[in-house]
C-alpha cells in the first residue's frame, strides 16, 4: 500500500504547530538533515515540506494527498479541496485596517481608495460583495508599512493579536474572513489512502477532543451524589469510588473546560469538596 502524502509548511506560523500535532498523535518525525521529504517509520505517511502558497495546488493536483494549511490560503487560491478537519490552532482573521488618525474607520472609508494586501483574490471578492470599488495593490510581506510610505490608503492582512497593526499606527476596521489551520484533502483520494487518512483522523480527533475536556475529581457525601450527578455534565455517568471516611465517596468524570466555571459554585453548594481538574492527553470514545 502506498504511503499517504502529507504537505506542511516548510517554514512559517503553521510549521511548528503542525509538527507538534503529528508528534502528539504518536507519529515519529526525524528531520535532522533538513530534508524536504521524509518517510515516517511508524505510520504509512510521507511528509513533504512545501512553500505555503504552493500547497493548495499540490493538493488540488493530487501530487500530495492531504495538507495542514490555513483555511485563508485555501480561500485565496480558490482550489477545490476537501476540508476534513478543523485543527483549532493558528486562529487568525483577515482584516482591513486604516491609519488610526483617519476620522472614518468603517468599510466606507475604502471607497475609491488604494488597499495593499497579499490576499488580492479574497479581498476582491469581499469588496465586490460589499459594493466597494477600490484599487488593490498586491505585495508580499510587510503589508503594514504600505500606508506609512504612501503606497496605499489602507491594508488587508492577517491579524492575530493586533500588536503589529498597533506598532504601525493602524487600526482594524472590518473582518474579511476568520481562519484557522485545517486538514485538507484532495478530492482524488483513493480508497486505500482514505483508509490511512481515517486512521490518522482517529488519532487527531482523539487529541483535539482531549484538549477541550478535563478530568474532574471531587469528594462527595454519599447522600449528595444524586444531586451532584445532575449538576455535572458527563459523558455517560460518573465513576464513584468509596473513601476511607465513612459516608463519603470520590466522584470522577470528564467535563468540558469551558463548562467547569459555570457549574463550580453549584457543585460546592451541593456539598462537593477537594475538587481537582486534571488535563487529558488523549480521549477515545
Amino acid at each position: 500500500m502506498s504511503n499517504l502524502k502529507l504537505a506542511i509548511q516548510k517554514s512559517g506560523r503553521l510549521h511548528q504547530e503542525s509538527l507538534s500535532l503529528l508528534k502528539d498523535c504518536g507519529i515519529t518525525i526525524d528531520n535532522g538533515k533538513d530534508q524536504l521529504k521524509i518517510n515516517v517509520p511508524n505510520f504509512p505517511l510521507e511528509i513533504l515540506y512545501l512553500r505555503n502558497s504552493d500547497i493548495p495546488q499540490y493538493v488540488y493536483d493530487g501530487t500530495v494527498d492531504i495538507a495542514i494549511i490555513g483555511s485563508n490560503t485555501i480561500e485565496e487560491k480558490a482550489k477545490e479541496l476537501r476540508i476534513v478537519e478543523n485543527l483549532g490552532f493558528a486562529k487568525c482573521r483577515l482584516s482591513l485596517a486604516v491609519p488610526k488618525n483617519e476620522q472614518v474607520q468603517d468599510l466606507s472609508y475604502f471607497q475609491n481608495k488604494k488597499i495593499a494586501t497579499s490576499y488580492p483574490n479574497t479581498l476582491k471578492s469581499f469588496l465586490e460583495k460589499n459594493h466597494i470599488k477600490a484599487e488593490i495593490h498586491t505585495i508580499s510581506g510587510s503589508v503594514e508599512i504600505a500606508p506609512n510610505i504612501g503606497l496605499a490608503d489602507g491594508i488587508c492582512d492577517l491579524v492575530s493579536s493586533g500588536s503589529t497593526l498597533f506598532k504601525n499606527g493602524l487600526v482594524e476596521t472590518s473582518i474579511v474572513l476568520e481562519s484557522e489551520a485545517v486538514l485538507a484533502s484532495t478530492v482524488k483520494l483513493s480508497i486505500q489512502k482514505q483508509e490511512i487518512l481515517d486512521k490518522l483522523l482517529f488519532r487527531i480527533r482523539a487529541l483535539l477532543r482531549a484538549r477541550k475536556q478535563k478530568y474532574i475529581l471531587m469528594n462527595v457525601p454519599n447522600d449528595k451524589i444524586p444531586d451532584i450527578t445532575k449538576i455535572l455534565p458527563v459523558l455517560k455517568s460518573p465513576t464513584i469510588m468509596p473513601l476511607a471516611q465513612e459516608g463519603w465517596s470520590s466522584l470522577h468524570s470528564v467535563i468540558e473546560e469551558n463548562k467547569f466555571w459555570r457549574v463550580i459554585d453549584d457543585l460546592k453548594e451541593a456539598g462537593a469538596e477537594g475538587i481537582l481538574i486534571i488535563p487529558i492527553n488523549k480521549m477515545v470514545l
